[in-house]
C-alpha cells in the first residue's frame, strides 16, 4: 500500500519539466537542497517514459538512499519498482524501472551496449560535483543519444550548477558531418560505425528552476585553528558548543564535515571522552560498511541526540534526519595528478564556495539551524567558486581505457571540460605499457579484458595477468584506504605484506607494536577481495604473501625500484621511469635492494614510499624478459679522460646489470672519444708551438678571405675555429689518432700534420707567400710574425733594426700591414703602428728624446731613414 508523500517544492514544477522533455527529449533542473528533486523527479518520469530509467547517483551511500526513499514513498521494498546497483550490491528484479546505480555502472553499462537497449531515460543527478567517472557518463549518453538513440531522455539535475554551460552541452542538433575518428591520433577504429560523427549541439536545452525549502540558517565563523593538524581538536570544540547552543533538544543532530577519515578517527577519539550520556557519535565515509553509513543517516532514537562525523559523502543527496547544526572544518580531499611524476595523490584542500554553502544548507533541512565555520568571514571572499572539474587534476588511464573501448578519440566527444592533452598522452603510455594499447593506439584483446572488469586498469591487468589468488586480495587493498593504522605520529611501515597478513587473520597482527586494523576499511577490502576474484575468474586459495612484490609489480610495473644509496636517516631508490624516492631507514623493507612500489606522493625530487613490496632479481628477469633492453654502452668517462666500454642490462632507468665489453665498435668508440673532446674543448687536446702557429696563420687566412670571398661564395682556406674543428673532428683529427680511446692516446696525434692536410693543395703554395711565419727587416734578420690576432699579425721588432725602412711590411699580397710592435732595447713597446712613415715624421722624435736618455750605449740618430740599422750598442757597431 503506498504511503502518500508529503508535499515538496520539486512537485510545483514536474508538469514544466515533463513538458520540455516530452518535446525537447533533454533538460537541465535547478533546485536548491532539501527540493525534492532525487526522490520526486524519476517516479515523475514513470508515466512518460518507455522502459527504464536510470538515475546516476555520484556515491553509493547517496544511491541506496535514494532508491529506499523512493521505494518508501510507493509503499514497495526495494528491488521492486525502484531498485539500485552499486559497486559490490545490487538490488532489483524484473519489474524493476526505476534503477539508481553509480556513475561507473552506467559507463559500464554504455560500453556494453552503446544504445542503451530497454533504457528510455538517464537522470544525472548532483552533476556539479563533476567527477571523473560522471563527465565521461555524460560525454558517452550525448553521443549515443544523437547517434544511435534519438528517443533517449537525458536530464542532468543539481543544487549549484552553471546551468547555462549544462543546457548548451545538452543541447540537440548536428550540423553537418564531421570527421572520422583519428586513429593515428590515438583515437581506435570505432565498433560501432554510427559513432564516426561528431555532433555539435545548435540550442540550449530548456532549464527549469524549483524553489528550495530551507529554513533559515546562522552562520558563525570560529576562525581557523592555528595549525592544520588541530583541526580534530577544533572540530571537537565547535561539536561540543553545537551540542550546548543549536543542538540541545532530544532528537536534534550535529553534522560536522572533516577532509577525510583519519581526521574522523581522530575526532572521534576527543569526543568519545567528553560527550553526554543522551550523544550516540556516528562516522560517516565512504570506506565504511553499509550498515554503519544507514545508521549514521538514520534519525535518532526517541530522547537521543546524535553527532555525524562526515566527508564531503554528505554534502549532497541525502537528508540526515535531525540535523540542525552543522560544524564545518572548511576541508575537503581531492585527488590530484602530476604530469610530472605520473603519479596521483590525495590533497587536503579548501573547499569551494558551493561546497561551504551545501554544507551550510545541511543545518536547516528540517529546522531552523546554525553553521559554525572554522574560518573567518573574510576568508568566504576568497574561495573558488567551485571546486575544480575531477577530469582536469585526476588520472586519465580509466578514462583513457573506456574512450578506447568505446572507439572514439577525446575530441570526437562533447564535454564541459575536454581532457588535458598532456595527461591524456600519460595515460595512453601506461595502457601500451600495461598491453592494453598496441604500439598504433588500438585496443588490443588483452585490453578488452581489462576494461570488463570494473578496477583501474592497473589492477584491470594485474589481476589478468598473475594468474595468483594473491591478485584479488592485494586488488582490493589497494582500492580501499589503508586497512592499518598507527596508535602514535609514526605512519605505519610500507610493507604490504603486513596489510595481507590483517586481511587475512587480525591475529597476524599482534606482534607489531603501536599498529591497528581499522575496521571499515577491513571490512570493505574483504568484501571487495571476494567480488574480484568472482570478477576475474581468479584462482582460490591462499598464496604466499611473499609474492605480494611480484604481484604488485604486474600493477605498476613504471615504479619498480632499485636501492641506489642509504644514509642514516633514509634509504634512497631509483624508480623504472627514472624519478627518486626514499624509505626511512628504519623502514623493514629498506633492507630489500628491489621493491615494487604501489604507493608514494608526488614530490619531484625524492617521493616518499607509503606502501611497497620486496622483488627478487629473478623477479624482474620472469615479468618483464620482453622489455629488459640488453646494449653494448660506449660513453665518454669525464672523470677518468678516457671511454667506457660496458654490456648493460636494464629495465627502463634500472641497471640489472653490467660489465667491461670487450671488443667495443670502434665507431662508437671514437664517436664517445669526440664526445668527450667536445665536451672538455679544443684544450684538451695537445697542441705544440707549430700546431698552434700554423693554425693561427690558416684563421688568418680564412678570416680575410671571408671577408671577400670567391664567386662561389666558399673560403678557399680552411676553418680552424674551435667550433669547426670540433664539429668536424671526426674528419680531420680522425686519420691522425686510430685506435684512440683517452686523452692520453690523443696526446701522441700530430696535430700540426693533421691540419696541414686541410690546406687544399691548389694553395699549399700561396700558404707562405700570403701568411709568411717570419719577415726580414733592415737589420738583416728575419723577424716571427705573431697571427694570434686574426684581423693582422704582428711584427714585434727593436726600434734600432728598423731604421731605413720607409713603409710598414705587409702580408696577403700587400693587403694587409701587419701591426709593428717597435721595441726598446729592453724589448719593452714603446709605439704600436700600421704606419711606419707617419711615425718617422710624427713620433719618433719624442720617443727618441726619451730613449737616449735611458739607453744613451744606443744609437739613435736624428736622421732614421738615413741610419743604418742594427741591434747592437755603439760600441760593438
Amino acid at each position: 500500500m503506498s504511503r502518500p508523500p508529503s508535499p515538496l517544492p520539486v512537485d510545483a514544477v514536474l508538469p514544466e519539466l515533463l513538458a520540455a522533455l516530452r518535446q525537447r527529449r533533454t533538460a537541465v533542473l535547478q533546485a536548491p537542497p532539501g527540493a525534492g528533486k532525487t526522490t520526486r523527479v524519476p517516479p515523475a518520469l514513470l508515466g512518460a517514459v518507455r522502459g527504464r530509467i536510470l538515475v546516476l547517483e555520484p556515491r553509493r551511500l547517496a544511491a541506496r538512499a535514494a532508491a529506499r526513499r523512493m521505494a518508501f514513498e510507493r509503499g514497495e521494498s526495494v528491488g521492486q519498482t525502484v531498485g539500485y546497483r552499486v559497486r559490490g550490491e545490487s538490488q532489483t528484479s524484473g519489474a524493476t524501472r526505476i534503477e539508481v546505480v553509480t556513475e561507473g555502472i552506467l559507463t559500464r553499462m554504455l560500453l556494453a551496449d552503446p544504445g542503451l537497449d530497454g533504457v528510455g531515460a538517464v537522470v544525472f543527478d548532483e552533476v556539479h560535483e563533476r567527477s571523473l567517472a560522471g563527465d565521461l557518463g555524460l560525454a558517452l549518453a550525448i553521443q549515443a543519444r544523437e547517434l544511435l538513440r534519438p528517443d533517449l531522455w537525458i536530464l542532468a539535475m543539481s543544487a549549484t550548477l552553471d546551468g547555462e554551460r549544462f543546457a548548451k552541452l545538452l543541447g540537440e542538433g548536428v550540423s553537418g558531418p564531421s570527421p572520422v575518428a583519428n586513429t593515428a591520433s590515438g583515437g581506435s577504429a570505432s565498433p560501432h560505425p554510427s559513432l564516426s560523427r561528431i555532433p555539435h549541439p545548435s540550442s540550449l536545452a530548456p532549464i527549469i528552476t524549483a524553489e528550495g525549502r530551507a529554513f533559515p540558517v546562522e552562520t558563525v565563523h570560529l576562525g581557523p585553528p592555528q595549525d592544520r593538524r588541530r583541526t580534530p581538536e577544533a572540530v571537537a570544540a565547535a561539536v561540543h558548543r553545537a551540542l550546548s547552543e543549536g543542538a540541545s533538544g532530544a532528537g536534534t543532530g550535529v553534522l560536522a564535515f572533516l577532509p577525510g577519515a583519519g581526521e574522523i578517527r581522530q575526532t572521534e577519539e576527543i569526543l568519545a571522552r567528553g560527550l553526554p550520556r543522551d550523544v550516540d557519535l556516528h562516522a560517516l565515509y565512504g570506506a565504511l560498511p553499509p550498515a554503519e553509513q544507514d545508521a549514521a543517516v538514520a534519525p535518532a532514537p526517541r530522547q537521543r541526540r546524535k553527532v555525524v562525523l562526515a566527508t564531503s559523502i554528505a554534502e549532497t543527496s541525502l537528508t540526515i534526519d535531525g540535523v540542525v547544526a552543522v560544524v564545518d572544518a572548511g576541508l575537503a580531499r581531492r585527488p590530484r595528478f602530476s604530469p610530472a611524476t605520473g603519479m596521483q595523490r590525495l590533497e587536503t584542500v579548501r573547499v569551494s564556495r558551493a561546497e561551504a554553502d551545501q554544507r551550510r544548507g545541511r543545518a536547516g533541512r528540517t529546522a531552523p539551524g546554525v553553521a559554525y565555520r572554522l574560518w573567518s568571514e573574510a576568508e568566504t571572499a576568497a574561495l573558488q567558486d567551485f571546486a575544480p572539474p575531477e577530469i582536469l587534476r585526476a588520472d586519465l588511464a580509466p578514462l583513457a581505457l573506456d574512450l578506447a573501448s568505446w572507439g572514439a578519440a577525446p575530441d570526437e566527444l562533447r564535454w564541459l571540460d575536454p581532457p588535458p592533452e598532456t595527461q591524456f598522452e600519460t595515460a595512453r603510455g601506461l595502457l601500451r605499457m600495461l598491453g592494453a594499447l598496441d604500439d598504433a593506439g588500438a585496443l588490443t584483446d588483452h585490453g578488452r579484458a581489462m576494461a570488463r572488469l570494473p578496477v583501474h586498469p592497473r589492477l584491470a591487468h594485474m589481476l589478468i595477468a598473475s594468474g595468483s589468488p594473491l591478485a584479488a586480495d592485494v586488488a582490493a587493498i589497494l582500492g580501499e584506504r589503508d586497512i592499518l593504522r598507527s596508535s602514535g605520529p609514526k605512519a605505519p611501515d610500507a610493507d604490504l605484506g603486513l596489510r595481507l597478513d590483517a586481511l587475512r587473520s587480525r591475529d597476524a597482527l599482534r606482534s607489531f607494536r603501536g599498529l591497528s586494523v581499522a575496521r571499515g576499511a577491513l571490512h570493505a577490502a574483504r568484501k571487495e577481495a571476494g567480488r574480484l576474484q568472482r570478477l576475474a575468474s581468479a584462482p582460490r586459495g591462499h598464496a604466499d604473501t611473499r609474492d605480494a612484490g611480484r604481484v604488485l609489480a604486474l600493477a605498476y610495473p613504471d615504479r619498480v625500484a632499485q636501492r641506489t644509496a642509504e644514509t642514516p636517516r633514509e634509504v634512497r631508490y631509483r624508480l623504472r621511469e627514472g624519478h627518486t624516492a626514499i624509505l626511512p631507514a628504519t623502514d623493514p623493507l629498506a633492507d630489500h635492494e628491489w621493491l615494487a612500489v604501489a604507493s608514494l606522493d608526488d614530490r619531484v625530487g625524492a617521493a616518499r614510499i607509503f606502501l611497497a613490496a620486496p622483488l627478487a632479481p629473478e623477479d624482474l628477469e620472469e615479468l618483464f624478459a620482453d622489455q629488459i633492453i640488453r646494449e653494448s654502452v660506449v660513453a665518454w668517462d669525464d672523470d677518468g679522460g678516457r671511454v667506457s666500454a660496458r654490456k648493460v642490462e636494464r629495465l627502463g632507468a634500472l641497471i640489472l646489470s653490467e660489465g667491461p665489453l670487450a671488443k667495443p665498435d670502434p665507431e662508437a668508440v671514437q664517436a664517445a672519444l669526440w664526445d668527450g673532446v667536445r665536451a672538455r674543448g679544443l684544450g684538451a687536446l695537445r697542441w705544440s708551438k707549430e700546431a698552434t702557429r700554423l693554425r693561427q696563420r690558416l684563421a688568418f687566412l680564412f678570416f680575410h678571405d671571408d671577408a671577400a670571398p670567391e664567386a662561389s661564395g666558399k673560403s678557399a682556406w680552411p676553418d680552424v675555429s674551435d667550433d669547426s674543428l670540433l664539429d668536424s673532428l671526426s674528419d680531420w683529427l680522425a686519420p691522425f689518432a686510430r685506435g684512440a680511446k683517452s686523452l692520453g692516446d690523443l696526446a701522441r696525434a700530430d696535430l700540426h700534420t693533421a691540419l696541414d692536410a686541410l690546406i687544399p693543395w691548389d694553395r699549399r703554395r700561396d700558404l707562405d707567400r700570403l701568411a709568411p711565419e717570419r719577415l726580414p727587416v733592415a737589420s738583416g734578420a728575419n723577424i716571427a710574425l705573431d697571427y694570434s690576432t686574426p684581423e693582422a699579425p704582428v711584427l714585434a721588432v727593436k726600434l734600432q733594426e728598423t731604421f731605413g725602412m720607409e713603409d710598414t711590411p705587409r702580408v696577403l699580397g700587400g693587403r694587409v700591414p701587419v701591426v709593428m710592435h717597435l721595441l726598446s732595447p729592453a724589448r719593452r713597446p714603446v709605439q704600436v703602428t700600421t704606419d711606419l712613415a707617419s711615425f718617422w715624421r710624427e713620433g719618433y722624435f719624442d720617443v727618441r728624446k726619451d730613449l737616449r736618455g735611458r739607453y744613451p750605449k744606443h744609437p739613435w740618430p736624428e736622421d732614421p731613414l738615413t741610419a743604418t740599422a742594427t741591434a747592437r750598442t755603439k760600441r760593438r757597431r
